[in-house]
Formats: structure tokens, sequence, C-alpha cells
């Protein structure tokens, strides 16, 4: 397919707190686009503090797609949401709006940008449990190892702390026969995609990351996880396993005082960006912003308008 006839796909990357949520809303009202969130939280409902979900003002002012999709207690792969981006997609296109794929999750976004085949393998709740305990109870690096000698091109891609990737990895093999590796490849989007990123030095993210952190316990963070466990959904749930919602799991479960769970919420919060800036490492056609820039919208604007007109 000519490139010069793809459809224009513009993602707004980078770590945790660095503002990708208010670049993206400001290019949507300049470029006449539409969010389509990758976050891998935000597609539970009732989960809205935690998961720092636009306000309904924000909602209102520009359309967001792919948030409040299952209960928490619902299945929810990478397959699905990598399906469902799509056809968002394709419907923004359709209408003649700039897509704008926005969010915290790599893997979410990678998979729509890449265009990654996935594997369809229905999740073994029963055997992802299994493992998830001999993690919890054993050393997580054991499961890597394991995997490291079924599948070691797998293991060599997924860091050994990251045991939903491990668990998943293992699960596959187990209900296929087949290394998850080998089922795996990229057929690259019918879409001309820019990849916009926002970048801050370690220090300034970490105070935001704190600050945010302070202002999501001000708004009712532990009401919230309250919340969802007086309406039945169980604190080992996957979607309550989340940065925040885990700490103050364990804060109403009376293994830790509120201070230690907000402080924890911090440091594992300062680890899941340092993830995820190995993951943005690999993206090399990335253009890059600094976050503390003060023209960073007025680059941005003229960056995705040069584009456009190529």
């Amino acid at each position: 397919m000519n490139k010069q006839v793809l459809p224009p796909l513009l993602a707004v990357v980078g770590q945790t707190a660095v503002g990708k949520s208010a670049l993206a809303l400001s290019l949507t009202e300049v470029f006449e686009g539409e969010i389509v969130t990758a976050d891998s939280r935000q597609v539970y409902k009732y989960m809205d503090v935690g998961t720092d979900k636009p306000s309904i003002g924000d909602r209102q002012r520009v359309a967001h797609h792919l948030i409040d999709l299952v209960e928490p207690d619902v299945a929810f792969t990478l397959a699905d949401y990598q399906a469902l981006a799509y056809n968002v997609i394709a419907g923004v296109t359709g209408r003649g709006g700039l897509p704008i794929l926005a969010g915290g999750t790599p893997l979410y976004a990678n998979a729509v940008l890449e265009g990654w085949t996935i594997p369809q393998v229905e999740p073994d709740m029963e055997l992802r449990a299994e493992l998830e305990a001999e993690a919890e109870q054993t050393n997580p690096n054991l499961l890597h190892a394991r995997l490291a000698e079924l599948d070691p091109q797998a293991a060599s891609t997924i860091l050994p702390s990251n045991t939903r990737r491990i668990v998943r990895a293992l699960e596959v093999i187990t209900r296929t026969g087949k290394p998850i590796s080998a089922q795996q490849g990229r057929t690259a989007p019918p879409y001309r995609i820019l990849r916009l990123g926002l970048a801050c030095d370690r220090t300034e993210l970490y105070r935001r990351i704190d600050a945010r952190v302070d202002l999501q316990i001000e708004r009712g963070l532990v009401d919230e996880v309250r919340s969802l466990h007086d309406r039945g959904y169980a604190f080992d749930l996957r979607s309550m396993s989340g940065i925040g919602y885990r700490q103050i799991g364990a804060y109403l479960q009376g293994t830790a005082t509120l201070e230690e769970a907000i402080q924890r919420i911090k440091w594992d919060t300062h680890s899941f960006a340092r993830h995820q800036a190995n993951w943005f490492q690999r993206a090399v056609d990335t253009v890059w912003l600094d976050a503390t820039d003060n023209d960073r919208l007025e680059k941005a604007v003229d960056i995705v308008k040069s584009w456009l007109k190529q």
C-alpha cells in the first residue's frame, strides 16, 4: 500500500505522570481529534482515582475511547484491547478525525502501533492462580527461569519482576504446547504513524509522581478501594493488583499503615516508570519533547502540522 494514502495515527507516549494526557487533550482540540486510551487499568469501571481517568468535564469536551469497558472482575486481554482499539481508530478516521493514541501502558500502545499478532488463547484462571501463588510464596525469579527453559526468546524480552507477563507466557505454552514467541509476529497496521514522546529527567519525574499520589489520596483513593471491596471485588483480583489498589488494599486489610501504603505506592510507581523507560528506548522513531518546556504544546503542534502535510 502506498504510504501517502495511509490515514494518520498520532501516538503520544512517555512515562507515567509526564503529562501525556494533558498534551493529547490539547492536540485533539487543535486537530479535531479523538483520544484512544491505551491504559490497562482505565478499562475497568469504578476505578477512577487510582487510574487517573480523565475528568467528566474533559470527556465531555473531547471524545475518549476505551475507558470503563468491563467490571473489575472480568478478564480483559491484550488481544481484546487491540481489536477494540483498531475498531475505534477506524471509526475516528472514518469520521474525518485524527485518532490520538495516548496512555501509560506501553504494551497496549505497541500492540496497536506495531501490529502485534497475539495468541488467541483464553485465560485459564485456575492455572494463573496457581502460578501467581507460586510466585508469591517462593522466588518470582524461579518462574522466569522456568520460562527461560521453555521459551528463551520470550524470557529475554520479559523482566523477571513482571510476573503477569511471565504467567501469561507459561499459560500459552501449557494450553497450546507451543512457545508464545513462536505464535507472535508483527504486521504493520494500515496507518501513517507519528510517535510524539514526552521526556522528563528522573528527579522531576519522581517529584511529579509523588505529588500525584498525594493528590490521589486527597481525592479519595482509600474510599475508592474500600468501596470496590464493599461491592464484592476481592483484593486478589487482577484488576485490584494495580499500583495504588494493591497497596491501599494492604492498608485496609491491616497489613500496612496508611503512611507505609502511600510510600509504597510512590516507590512502586518510580519502579514502573523506570520499566516504561526501557520500553520507550526501543522506539527509535519517536520524536521527543521536553516535558518541562513551557513551549512544548506549540512545538508539538508544529511537528504534527508538518507531519500531516507530508
